[in-house]
């Protein structure tokens, strides 16, 4: 056999291992992107499951204050759509607007002594509380595997085929008012 074919050969099977490597890694960074996005989605899903027993607590303590429900309810909903739950940044504007409305609710609450000793409002408000403590730390997951993605794909010699691969950079979940959500809705009874 001739040096030269054999050269050819292994320079074809390296390419090939390459490639096939390389779209593995990039396939199992996607999936698990894919995987961490809908663990978030099930979070803010329990977290508005929440919301509904959440308002009627307050609102029997506080039956005037019905803009402060309808302004709850609607981010609420808002955050659970499917277009929102499509895309991070839709994600991220809705969770602006629930946060600004969750604080409109526990200002009214902390307006009522009585509501601050119900049980049922403190067992709802302490597993609001660890449901935004996972949504963070879903949130951290998935920016994560994005930024293990991007990078990947932004990379030499990766970014000369990969979008023939069909694989694209994915949005981080970034908030448009970060100190809107560093930390959960505060109640202070």
């Amino acid at each position: 056999m001739d040096i030269t074919l054999i050269v050819i050969i292994a320079i074809v099977a390296i390419i090939g291992i390459f490639l096939w490597s390389t779209y593995n890694g990039l396939v199992t960074l996607n999936v698990r992107v894919d995987e961490a996005w809908s663990d978030i989605t099930v979070q803010l899903k329990r977290r508005a499951d929440l919301i509904p027993n959440l308002i009627e607590t307050v609102k029997g303590y506080a039956t005037h204050e019905r803009e402060v429900f309808e302004n709850v309810t609607k981010a609420r909903a808002a955050t659970v759509s499917p277009e929102v739950m499509a895309h991070p940044a839709s994600a991220a504007v809705a969770e602006d607007g629930f946060h600004s409305a969750m604080k409109s609710l526990f200002a009214v609450a902390e307006a009522y002594p009585q509501l601050q000793a119900n049980q049922n409002f403190l067992s709802l408000q302490a597993e609001l509380t660890d449901t935004e403590d996972k949504i963070m730390a879903a949130r951290r997951f998935y920016n994560g595997g994005v930024r293990e993605l991007n990078t990947k794909i932004k990379q030499f010699p990766q970014v000369l085929f990969v979008k023939g691969l069909g694989f694209v950079a994915r949005e981080f979940f970034e908030v448009a008012d970060p100190a809107a959500i560093s930390e959960p809705p505060s109640v202070k009874f």
